[in-house]
């Protein structure tokens, strides 16, 4: 029972890579169809965020007063509803609109989800679940390439990612009960506690320095994936469609790097895999840099930043009941989500009003510097725990 709950979680995982990377690999499309500049992407990148954040700053709440089963379906039922709603509008105003109901889907289900691994299962099927993360971002580039070469334009890629959803959502209500027997088969001495507040867990030492490695943690991979594509098309000047393939290597990096850690994570410890991710990203950032006009040196760049990246974010969320104590994770896991998405919120559409008014070509130096912050703040981290 507990093994299929396991593969449900998984599949759920899918579902909230799907729609990450999709914006992204179908903007250079969208944004020559809507005839809106270039830092628009970032307007919507920044909406969905602020759902994400709100619905993370609630998921103590809510996961605690209606369980994680069905706050894992509700979420996913709404993304589905948000995409569908893109497939059908060539409005940007409405697709700014579409967008909060699209962010609110995602934040709950990803910290109810992510605290319940960290609680009851080992490390490597963090790194595992999040390994399924990646298959729906990886997936979901190649399904919008297809779409724009088959000439059902970006919206017929929104609309294909929306009838996946529609379908996990399905799954998902179906597997209710099992939720509910697997709780009881598992136990939970944490469900029943009462809420805390932000300023409570504010208040918990250590917690302001992993909600700043977060924040730079999610502003690194989501301007990687976000701006990849426009950068390959407009700095290396590599064909719109051709580039949204190409995209979609740094979510196969992230998605090959956690299959493997999953082999060795409880052997090496949480801590060692996020020196090694940071030690990896740098490189691959390194790779994309270099300005010696080689277009595959700038891919595997990709790929390299997607393998650094890959342990970093299940570390450090598998290690948060280690850290602050099991009493605390699903409280601070949900804050730790809100900051990561502020990072979401400023960071991308921060890079798109650089990007126009200077150049893209900043795209590597603007990414090293989260790099460097994660490092400094995760070191201190180490230090005091």
């Amino acid at each position: 029972m507990i093994s299929l709950l396991l593969a449900i979680i998984y599949v759920s995982f899918i579902s909230l890579g799907l729609p990450d990377s999709l914006l992204g690999s179908a903007w250079p499309a969208m944004q020559m169809e809507l005839s809106v500049p270039l830092a628009y992407a970032g307007i919507i990148s920044m909406l969905m965020s602020m759902g994400t954040v709100v619905s993370s700053l609630q998921s103590d709440r809510l996961t605690k007063k209606f369980g994680t089963g069905v706050v894992t379906a509700v979420s996913v039922m709404l993304t589905a509803m948000a995409l569908m709603g893109f497939s059908l509008t060539n409005s940007f105003a409405v697709l700014c609109l579409l967008a909060i109901p699209y962010g609110l889907g995602a934040g709950a289900v990803d910290a109810a989800l992510n605290n319940f691994v960290a609680l009851h299962f080992a490390s490597r099927h963090m790194s595992w679940l999040h390994c399924f993360w990646g298959v729906g971002a990886a997936v979901s580039p190649y399904i919008m390439s297809h779409a724009l070469t088959g000439n059902m334009g970006w919206s017929g890629g929104y609309r294909a990612i929306a009838l996946l959803q529609i379908a996990l959502t399905i799954v998902l209500f179906l597997s209710l009960p099992l939720w509910k027997k697997s709780f009881r088969d598992i136990g939970d001495e944490y469900a029943n506690a009462p809420p805390k507040s932000i300023k409570e867990v504010l208040a918990i030492p250590r917690v302001p320095l992993i909600l700043i490695a977060f924040f730079s943690y999610c502003a690194l991979e989501t301007t990687t994936g976000l701006w990849a594509t426009s950068f390959l098309v407009e700095s290396r000047g590599i064909h719109p469609e051709t580039a949204a393939r190409f995209a979609a290597l740094y979510y196969i990096g992230i998605t090959v790097g956690r299959f493997l850690c999953g082999f060795v994570a409880d052997k090496l410890g949480d801590r060692t895999l996020i020196r090694i991710g940071l030690i990896g990203a740098t490189l691959g950032i390194f790779m994309i840099w270099l300005p010696l006009g080689i277009n595959e040196l700038t891919l595997a760049g990709l790929i390299v930043v997607g393998l650094g990246s890959a342990p970093i974010y299940p570390s450090v969320i598998h290690s948060t009941p280690a850290n602050f104590g099991p009493e605390n994770s699903q409280a601070i896991i949900g804050v730790q989500m809100a900051s990561a998405y502020l990072g979401n919120i400023f960071m991308p559409p921060l890079f798109g009003i650089i990007a126009q008014y200077i150049s893209i070509s900043i795209y590597p130096f603007y990414l090293a510097g989260f790099v460097v912050l994660m490092v400094i703040m995760t070191e201190r981290l180490f230090k005091d725990t």
